[in-house]
Order: C-alpha cells, then structure tokens, then sequence
C-alpha cells in the first residue's frame, strides 16, 4: 500500500484516504457525513460545537472528528448510543441560549441549527438560558446585519475573516458566559476594517449575519405607479438561483429568471453583461493606454467592491495600480439614467435602479459617493439643486433576496418561459458571461486586447490557465510582439500575496485580476447556500456553457456596444466615457 494512504474501518466499511486527512472528512469518503456545526473543511476546525464526536476503539473518551486526523488501522464508530447522546446533549446546551424565534428568522427552513436539531430529533432544550439579557444588533454596516443573539460561537465567520480574507475585522472577545463575536472596540462592522464582502453570512449556520434584506423597499417601488423601476442581473445570478428554486445546482436559468423579474412587476428587465462587455472595452483600452504611456503597471481589474475596500484600507500607496473604470454594476447605474433615460424619454428623477447581484458588498458600492455620475450628467441640463441629488444604483440585492421575492408571490420557477432581456441594455457576448467566474474578466479583457494590439483575428478565445481551480494563476499571453504576464487571484488572502510582491518591486506582471470572493462571483457572499467547492464547480461550467453558446464570444463585438459608442459615449476612455464610466478611490483609516 502507498505509504502515503492509511487503511482504517468506518462503520465497518474499510477505506482508504490520504495521510493526514481529518476524521470528518474520512467519514465522508466511507459515505458517512458526521454532523457539525463549526467545521468547515481548510478553514476553520474550531471544534466548539462537539457535534461531531464519534467513537474511537481503543480511545478512552468520544473524539471531535472535526481536529484529529486519521491513524493506521483505526476503527471508528460515527453513530453508537454513546455518540448519539452526546450530540444531542451538545445541541441541547446550545439551544438554551438560542433565540427559538424560528418563524420569525430569515434563515427559517435554511438553518443549519435547525436542520441539525430535525436530524438528532432534538425538539427543545432541557437546560436553563444562562445569558440573561439580549445583546443590540450591530446594523452600522449598509451591507450585512449582525444579530449576536442567533450566534452560537461556531467561529466559522471569525475564522473566514481571518484565513480566506486576512481582514481581521471580526473577532472572538471576552471569556466564558461573556464570549462574543465583535468588532473592534465592539464599534460594529460599518465602523471596521469590513469589506463587506458577505463571506461571514455565507458560512453563518444560524442568522447571526446576514446581508441587509431591500426587498420590501424594492417591493414598494415596483407598487408605485409614479416610478420606471428597472432591472439589471450580474452573470453570476443565471447559474445559481434555480438552486433555491427548485433545480439542480449549478442549472443555467436565464430566461426563466428574465420571465420571473417580468413576473415580479419591473418595467424593463435588463443585462449586467451588456456592461460587462462596456467595462472590457474600457478596461483593454486603458491597459493598453498605460503600456504605450509608461503609466503605473501593473493594472488591476476593478470589478469587484468587496477587492477596491481591501486595497484602499490595506494598500492605499498602491491605489495608481487600480484600474479607473467602474464596476458593471454601476456603469449600468450610470448608463441607465443617462443614455437609457434620454432614449425612452423618461425623468432621470423617476427612474430607480435595482441590481441582481451575487455580493453583499454591491450594497455598499452603491451607496458610495462617487457613485452618482448621473446626477452631475443632469445637473446643468436640468438646473436641478443638490437637494436633488440622486444615486445611479438605487438597490443591489443578492442572489437570496430575489430568491426570496420570487417565492414570496409565489411563482413555480421551475415551469416559468423562457424570456428575453430588453433592449437596448440588454445584449452580451460570452466574454460578459465569464465575468461570474474567477479568471473571466482577464480571459475577456485577453479577447478583446489580442485582437486591438495584433490585428489579427483570435481564432482560440478560451484561455484555459485562467481557469484552473487555484487560488492564484498566471500565463504568458503572446500578442504580436508583446508578451504579456498576467495573474488572477480570488480571495483576499491570495490578493495580499501579489499586492505584497508588488510593495516589494518582484512583480513581473503587466495585469492582474482579483476578485474578493472564492473562485469569483459564482462563490460570493450573496449567493444561494450551500456554497462549496463542489457547487462553485458546477456554476463555472455553467458558465463556460453560456459564453459557448454565445453567437458573439468578444466584447468589442457587441453591436449594441458599438451603437452606444457612435450615438452616446462617442470613444473608449472619451470625456463621456471618462465621466460616466470611470472613478477615483478613498484613501481609508485601517486603524480607525
């Protein structure tokens, strides 16, 4: 036998796993899935719950699977009485100090704490609360809620925070009955080092985090007769939200989710991907820009908020490496009440915004205050006063609130047509398609840039070292005469390495793409749960699926692209395009 494998017994089914492996993750090979509540695998193995005790012979007590590692020739027992019990007795302690409010709850019928307790057959908890008074929520961040009453210590987020994202912004305080998830100086997330990024309440078994629901306010502007409410949806929304409606993971559902916002009650049901598309235009241009100019490289994407918080907290001396070109989310915001308000003949003033996203943090990028581009479009041609003054982004939902709306009227996702966008925002090409998955917006940029600088066509338009599942890949792209370094990170964690090489001067890259969260968007903080390894696999090849089965494959050849140029934005990185689509950053206190 390979000395690297280990033979041991699971409830006497023999296996065999690699040296080193965790007896939870053993279990889970031999087709057992033992129950816990705090371990998530390569992130945090706190072991605090102790549900996941199983039965060792030859081990004098019940062992937490979830911090030992398998030994040779080891029988384990994953569900005797004594295990039982235990878990039960475990869950029960945690239950005394748990709010039982569970109708009331927004992870109602999603809970992990509740799905857990159905499970052992735990209906309530034979011990006294000891934690007497309820704590306030921390609801000062414009992105996520933190209810510390729902949290049952489990460190999952703290240890997210910390290994995924190196932020740090949360963390465990105070000693025995007084042990607590907090800021710091328990000044709550909006007043911390927080990027928003949402991947706490994506891991949060419970609702102690959640993001910060809009849907009623959305509901209310879809009911008001005074208002033009439209909709943009982000490429990473069509290949997850069928999960929680019905279909497999990792289902493709465009046009069903077209039919549904129809359904829900918005006057025009857009595309996030036709200004994907824009963003690669301006994006190659620039980078391009920059080569020719000598100007700071190398040039990092910009899409992603959650990324922009953590350079302009952690790295602000490096903020000239940051690409100017805004979001997709807010180049449609802008767009929207600008270019589309012009063409339908529509008050800019009577137009709201909603953006279908898979990121907690999109909440707080439109709430930024260099975010109202639109506004100063309409100020002088309208004489409107700065009472006046209005967002291009009116409300950014994730994934799980327009989930939750469409449920909410009740609609049978599974059996709804399959509808189109509209125009004139609302064509794509598969280069926006990608921009769901990490490594998609350098593989569109590649498409667009190869073309402008050769001259020649690009008959092979996939990049496949950009998409391997790594934390951090890198190719050499050759075009024409140039060749060409780039990188993608995804996580923070991974972002902090190469932001680290460049600080240092070792970087030999020329771009660089990050993306906040775990193999990009189709892993961020407002997507559907679960959100593994397995499900992100799945949703990228959905992905890959959708820019495949894309008529036009390379942004610069979107015809509605072009048409907006010639009539509106008249040239890439133009004093149009500068002021509707580009920004500039905020300088951030990390030791506030």
């Amino acid at each position: 036998m390979d000395e690297q494998l280990i033979r041991l017994s699971v409830d006497g089914t023999m296996v065999e796993v690699c040296k080193g492996t965790r007896i939870i993750d053993a279990c889970l090979q031999a087709g057992v899935k033992v129950p816990s509540l705090c371990y998530l695998k390569d992130i945090s193995d706190h072991g605090s719950c102790g549900i996941c005790m199983v039965e060792v012979e030859g081990a004098k007590r019940l062992i937490r699977s979830c911090q030992h590692v398998v030994l040779p020739n080891m029988v384990i027992h994953t569900h005797t009485q004594r295990v039982l019990q235990a878990r039960r007795l475990n869950l029960e302690l945690i239950l005394a100090n748990h709010p039982l409010t569970c109708t009331q709850c927004e992870r109602n019928l999603q809970c992990e704490l509740q799905s857990l307790s159905r499970q052992l057959g735990v209906a309530g908890s034979r011990f006294t609360r000891t934690k007497k008074h309820l704590l306030p929520l921390d609801e000062t961040s414009s992105a996520l809620v933190r209810d510390p009453n729902a949290c049952i210590l489990c460190n999952r987020c703290v240890q997210v925070c910390s290994a995924m994202q190196t932020v740090h912004a949360i963390s465990m305080v105070n000693r025995g009955l007084q042990t607590k998830v907090a800021t710091f100086f328990d000044e709550g997330l909006g007043n911390s080092v927080c990027t928003n990024c949402g991947q706490c309440s994506l891991v949060c078994p419970t609702a102690a985090i959640t993001e910060r629901d809009q849907a009623d306010e959305v509901f209310a502007a879809l009911s008001d007769p005074s208002l033009t409410v439209v909709v943009q949806t982000a490429p990473a929304i069509r290949v997850a939200l069928g999960e929680a409606l019905g279909l497999e993971q990792g289902s493709l559902v465009t046009g069903k989710m077209v039919s549904a916002l129809r359904a829900l009650g918005f006057d025009k049901v857009f595309d996030t991907q036709f200004t994907a598309d824009l963003t690669i235009i301006e994006e190659a241009n620039e980078l391009l820009q920059r080569m020719a100019t000598g100007r700071t490289l190398p040039m990092i994407t910009s899409c992603s908020p959650g990324w922009i918080k953590f350079i302009e907290t952690f790295y602000p001396d490096q903020l000239d490496h940051v690409s100017t070109c805004k979001s997709p989310q807010q180049m449609f915001g802008a767009l929207a009440k600008t270019f589309y308000a012009e063409k339908a003949a529509v008050d800019p003033r009577s137009i709201r915004v909603v953006s279908i996203m898979p990121c907690t943090a999109k909440k707080f990028e439109a709430g930024r205050s260099e975010m109202d581009s639109a506004f100063d479009y309409w100020r002088d041609r309208m004489g409107l006063s700065e009472e006046e003054r209005f967002a291009d982004v009116d409300w950014a939902l994730t994934t799980r609130e327009l989930a939750r709306m469409i449920g909410r009227i009740g609609l049978d996702f599974t059996r709804l047509p399959e509808g189109l966008f509209d125009d004139p925002l609302g064509e794509s090409t598969g280069s926006a398609a990608l921009f769901a998955s990490s490594g998609g917006v350098m593989e569109a940029a590649l498409r667009t840039a190869y073309e402008k600088v050769s001259g020649t066509l690009l008959e092979e338009v996939e990049f496949s070292a950009l998409r391997q599942a790594q934390g951090i890949r890198q190719a050499d792209i050759q075009i024409g005469e140039i060749k060409l370094k780039v990188a993608v990170a995804n996580t923070l964690a991974n972002a902090r390495i190469l932001l680290d090489q460049i600080r240092k001067g070792t970087s030999e890259y020329a771009f660089i793409e990050v993306m906040t969260c775990p193999d990009g968007c189709i892993g961020g903080g407002g997507q559907i749960r679960p959100t593994n390894q397995e499900v992100r696999e799945r949703r990228a090849q959905a992905v890959y699926t959708e820019d495949r089965g894309k008529p036009i494959r390379k942004s610069h050849e979107n015809p509605a692209i072009k048409s907006l140029y010639a009539s509106f934005l008249g040239e890439p990185l133009g004093p149009m395009s500068h002021h509707l689509l580009h920004t500039s950053y905020t300088l951030r206190d990390q030791y506030r």
